[in-house]
């Protein structure tokens, strides 16, 4: 069998992925493109700011599954979310904003948002709402708990891929004692019905092993803009990997983490208890969002805000004015100051980047 990778340190492989990292999210002002087509949504969900005039610019795996890599590949030609190197480095942020009804708000300009980088604010160059195409990883829960849930988490994942962009490409990895990868990067909703119809739920939960897994699997993704999508049900208690390796290797990704929850609120293991928290950190710390499953009618729901989410962000660009080329962890704060009469409004946005190391 196929065994984990060895958690990861800041190695020197470590140190040649920041730099990979780095070259892909840094470039020229002048070739950031943002699509511009509006997706349709329920208006009940979706909160639009109209504009102003303004002078701006408007079970166990089955025989044959793979099993996760020892090894990945020695890098990709194109990782977003990082920087690709040029005349100047410019960070593209995603960011997701919402009112207190937690409905989505697009429509808001560039004078809305405020950058700062290491507490210095910044100068934003670039600005713009995206629907281009997502890299998704499904990552799937198959532990023994999730048995009387399987059928409506399936159903939810599959009502999520047909709500997403026509365009995204998506895999998904199955897990109980272990991950394994059960639909490899396709845009076929046939295909990951038809295997995800075989699945079945047993044994113990490799959560943190799950969800790195899915980061390490993003360096294969076709798009610049990638996330994940996690649907579980409690915590870990048989991972290799620990929370802080986790959330290290979500650092130093540019993947989004969005996750359904789907709680016990009378969890009878401290794990279980733990989960609801755990599960909020590391979305938190990529920009994503978890949403908490009270009754399982509304998981096909959740699954539709979550894929209007993701078509719905606004992406700011800006070029560090101090950036000494260290390595080190840089901590990234998105402020909106809400336009004239809305009320006060949250942001998702990543904490932070690495540094160049040269």
């Amino acid at each position: 069998m196929t065994k984990l990778p060895h958690p990861g340190r800041f190695t020197a492989r470590c140190r040649r992925r920041r730099v990979r990292r780095w070259v892909w999210t840094c470039g020229l002002a002048a070739i950031f493109c943002v699509a511009q087509a509006p997706a349709q949504v329920d208006q009940i969900n979706k909160v639009h700011v109209q504009p102003p005039p303004s002078s701006q610019p408007a079970s166990g795996p089955p025989a044959g599954a793979e099993a996760p890599p020892v090894a990945g590949p020695a890098g990709l030609s194109i990782h977003p979310g990082s920087f690709l190197r040029m005349n100047v480095d410019l960070v593209l942020i995603p960011v997701t904003v919402t009112d207190p009804m937690n409905r989505l708000v697009t429509g808001l300009e560039q004078s809305d948002f405020e950058v700062f980088d290491n507490k210095k604010r910044q100068t934003i160059l670039s600005f713009g709402e995206d629907d281009a195409p997502v890299s998704i990883g499904i990552i799937f829960d198959l532990s023994g708990s999730m048995t009387s849930k399987l059928v409506r988490a399936r159903d939810s994942i599959l009502e999520f891929i047909r709500t997403s962009n026509p365009e995204d490409q998506f895999f998904v990895i199955g897990f109980n004692d272990r991950p394994y990868l059960m639909v490899d990067f396709t845009n076929s909703v046939n295909k990951i019905e038809a295997r995800m119809a075989t699945a079945h739920a047993a044994h113990r939960t490799a959560l943190l092993d799950a969800i790195y897994y899915g980061v390490e699997k993003m360096r294969f993704a076709k798009y610049q803009r990638k996330a994940l999508l996690v649907v579980s049900d409690g915590g870990d208690n048989n991972s290799r990997y620990t929370e802080n390796e986790l959330r290290a290797e979500v650092r130093e990704s540019d993947v989004q983490i969005y996750s359904m929850g789907i709680f016990d609120p009378y969890a009878p293991t401290p794990e279980e208890r733990f989960g609801p928290e755990l599960l909020e950190k590391i979305c938190d710390s990529s920009g994503g969002r978890l949403y908490r499953i009270d009754d399982l009618e509304e998981m096909s729901d959740v699954a539709e805000k979550i894929s209007t989410d993701l078509r719905n962000q606004y992406v700011i660009g800006y070029r560090p004015t101090v950036l000494v080329r260290n390595g080190k962890w840089r901590k990234v704060k998105v402020k909106v100051n809400p336009p004239p009469g809305l009320p006060p409004l949250t942001v998702y946005a990543r904490s932070g980047y690495y540094a160049p190391l040269e």
